[in-house]
């Protein structure tokens, strides 16, 4: 290991980070610094909309310190020149870059939001993943490895279905490796990974061919409908080694592993069955999974979306796309989950972040192009609420339609740089 990397690590360990980041969020990579205290701007990328504004996707960073002049407000927009199903991104080992991706185009840009956090700007534009990745198409999660960016693919070059594979890059950008989903479990969407116990899982979404079709005509497809993943692969992290598939059928999507120490296990949900289910370790060191709970009513299909778990393992917010509503779940259980809270946030849901404190939780919108609701249903805003343990209250909203500026999806907290004399909060 290299000496960069090792100085990260220890100051991830120490809670400190290179770059002086005074904030964090739940449910990224462990691999990052980890700090508490109030984050200073929300980074969203954004799907371009043809009639809005430049038409072209973009990163907004929105002002989230209620102590700041631009709190609420549009900070800054970058626009990368082109619309390509803007969707995921996450930062690298120390934060300084932000990598995110499309799932059409598969086009990844990385960003530099250390330089001047309140203003992003792009760094280097990586137009041959599916060329260098042998026809991996759709990046989807980017998640930090020490040196290295981590991203799992949708699809594949060869017939727009969900056979696919992780691809990693060096944080430089260069490209390093493929490794293909194994041949019983083809299909992928999120990448999470356990340290402590060299484990990492992979989840099963659909290919290029369903996912940027129009929602209703895929919907009543029988034959597409067949064409989603029901698995849940468990990892040998270090080797890159599937030891088992799990079943978890109707399109497990976001998986989040728990955050403190000793829990040993992770949720997710399906897509499609409207179900919460729980990946458990057992005493001999596999693994099993469970199914937990009903999310809404799954014969309506409110197709659950995003999931956040807070960092004391107690809570676990469910985003549900078709109901707009979120749920919150009681997980300090977690084997009998109970629900506490179900709030409608708007007429369509996605994502989900949430402070590591626990204090401050962000919505957005946006699912894909072709699947967001049309007319006056198709919400696109940023909502920030404060969360008590009990109930959300609202603090500000960005309506990204009113503003032109396209369909928000995945949000990343960024700060701005620490004055002369301060010391970031470490956790």
């Amino acid at each position: 290991m290299h000496r960069p990397t090792i100085v990260m690590l220890c100051l991830a360990v120490l809670g400190l980070s290179a770059g002086g980041v005074r904030a964090d969020e739940t449910c990224q990579s462990p691999y990052l610094p980890k700090v508490t205290g109030q984050e200073d701007y929300v980074y969203v990328w954004t799907l371009g909309v043809k009639g809005w504004g430049d038409e072209q996707d973009k990163l907004v960073t929105i002002g989230t310190n209620p102590a700041r002049p631009d709190y609420g407000k549009v900070v800054s927009v970058f626009s990368v020149g082109e619309r390509g199903e803007a969707h995921h991104g996450g930062f690298n080992d120390d934060r300084s870059r932000l990598w995110v991706g499309g799932l059409d185009s598969s086009m990844i840009y990385v960003f530099d939001v250390a330089t001047d956090p309140s203003r992003p700007k792009l760094a280097r534009k990586i137009d041959d993943f599916v060329e260098a990745s042998g026809g991996v198409v759709g990046p989807h999660t980017f998640y930090a490895l020490p040196g290295r960016m981590l991203i799992t693919g949708l699809s594949n070059a060869h017939d727009r279905g969900g056979r696919t594979g992780i691809v990693e890059y060096s944080n430089e950008g260069r490209y390093v490796r493929t490794t293909w989903m194994p041949d019983e479990a083809p299909y992928g969407y999120d990448a999470r990974v356990n340290v402590a116990l060299n484990r990492m899982l992979t989840s099963s979404f659909t290919g290029k061919a369903n996912y940027m079709r129009e929602l209703p005509k895929l919907m009543t497809d029988e034959a597409a409908m067949k064409n989603f993943g029901n698995e849940v692969v468990v990892w040998d992290y270090h080797a890159m080694k599937p030891l088992q598939v799990l079943e978890v059928p109707g399109a497990p999507l976001e998986i989040r592993w728990a955050l403190q120490p000793r829990h040993h296990y992770a949720f997710t949900t399906t897509a499609l069955t409207s179900r919460l289910w729980g990946i458990f370790r057992k005493d001999d060191g596999s693994f099993e999974a469970v199914d937990l709970a009903p999310i809404g009513d799954p014969s309506t299909i409110p197709l659950p979306v995003d999931i956040s778990i807070s960092s004391d393992d107690k809570f676990l917010f469910v985003d549900s796309f078709m109901d707009g509503t979120t749920r919150v779940f009681d997980v300090s259980e977690p084997r009998a989950p109970k629900l506490v809270l179900e709030k409608k946030i708007g007429n369509q849901l996605n994502m989900v972040s949430q402070s590591w404190d626990g204090k401050r939780v962000y919505f957005t919108t946006s699912l894909l192009a072709n699947w967001d609701k049309t007319g006056a249903l198709n919400d696109q805003f940023l909502k920030a609420y404060t969360w008590d343990g009990a109930a959300l209250t609202p603090t500000f909203e960005v309506d990204f339609k009113a503003l032109e500026l396209g369909r928000p999806h995945i949000m990343r907290f960024g700060d701005a740089p620490l004055q002369s004399g301060q010391v970031a909060r470490a956790r």
